[in-house]
């Protein structure tokens, strides 16, 4: 069965489900979730999406992403994407939320209303190679000038929460 992705009005509250390619198809406003972590040396922990992604493929991007379950609280949805795609657990605290909404060359649009959360870990992952083509530390100022330098090497969604929520992350 297509994984379904809970449907939100603006204020975050569910409205009903849909297949995810088809929510991406239509551009309709959908739950989602960004996972971001730190290490004690404040560098971030970044992923190259697997190249056979259906849109950003091997592009970088933060620690993880997907889309919250029925029924499933943000903290839990992103420890669950977290293992699946990275192969770790860690506390998870969430900082914010926003909406966004990117289209992309493949005719798919991202609607979302992102939860973006925060979370600590100082080993490295064991990654899932059907999600994720590599991953690396970086500080987290070099991140950003890296975003203004080459903005192609990274997928939407990044590039609007640095924009936006830098500050927040940089402290947290």
């Amino acid at each position: 069965m297509e994984e379904q992705v809970i449907l939100v009005d603006a204020q975050d509250n569910p409205i009903g489900l849909m297949p995810k390619m088809e929510a991406h198809e239509k551009g309709v406003l959908h739950r989602a979730f960004s996972v971001f972590i730190l290490n004690d040396s404040n560098e971030l922990m970044l992923q190259q999406r697997a190249l056979h992604k259906y849109h950003s493929p091997g592009l970088w991007t933060n620690t993880c992403c997907s889309h919250q379950r029925d029924g499933e609280t943000n903290i839990a949805a992103g420890k669950r994407r977290l293992q699946e795609e990275m192969g770790f657990e860690t506390d998870l605290h969430e900082i914010t939320s926003f909406i966004y909404k990117a289209h992309f060359d493949n005719g798919l649009t991202e609607h979302e209303l992102d939860h973006i959360l925060l979370g600590q870990y100082n080993a490295m992952p064991s990654i899932n190679h059907d999600e994720v083509a590599d991953w690396k530390w970086m500080p987290i100022e070099a991140v950003r000038d890296d975003i203004n330098q080459h903005p192609e090497k990274y997928t939407a969604w990044f590039i609007i929460i640095f924009e936006r929520f830098y500050e927040q992350i940089k402290t947290s």
